[in-house]
């Protein structure tokens, strides 16, 4: 059975894991030894990740800034998708941001990942007309 749960810190190699599988091209910075640590310093009940008897098999990562909530780090492992877990992912995590005020969330997906892109579409996401813009700092 599916459990959705928030993270804990004796997880983070079965999400590093997951994360080097579905995002293989990432850079180091998104990494989990990175990621996990800044996002437990903020807002650490919206990491959340699915397990089946123990074993991690998905994640999501959601932020809210007061303004606009995002969705990152939305991963399923491979042998367990178009079982309904990253639709529970995100349905947890939308709930979650409802909860503290965020009536608008955002996510990015590359272009050429039209597989995902439909996977949103179904859940309500329309593809805005917007050009995303970012820039490293500190690195």
């Amino acid at each position: 059975m599916i459990r959705v749960e928030a993270y804990r810190p004796e997880m983070e190699t079965q999400v590093d894991a997951l994360w080097r599988e579905a995002f293989p091209d990432d850079p180091p910075r998104n990494r989990a030894a990175v990621a996990i640590p800044a996002k437990l310093a903020f807002q650490p009940d919206l990491l959340l990740v699915a397990t089946e008897d123990g074993a991690v098999v998905g994640t999501v990562m959601a932020g809210y800034d007061g303004h606009r909530g995002w969705l990152y780090a939305v991963a399923v492992r491979r042998s367990h998708r178009r079982r309904g877990i990253g639709r529970t992912l995100i349905g947890e995590a939308e709930e979650r941001l409802a909860k503290i005020g965020c009536t608008k969330i955002n996510l990015q997906v590359r272009a050429t990942n039209e597989a995902v892109v439909g996977f949103y579409r179904d859940l309500g996401y329309a593809v805005e007309e917007r050009i995303s813009m970012g820039k490293a700092v500190g690195s």
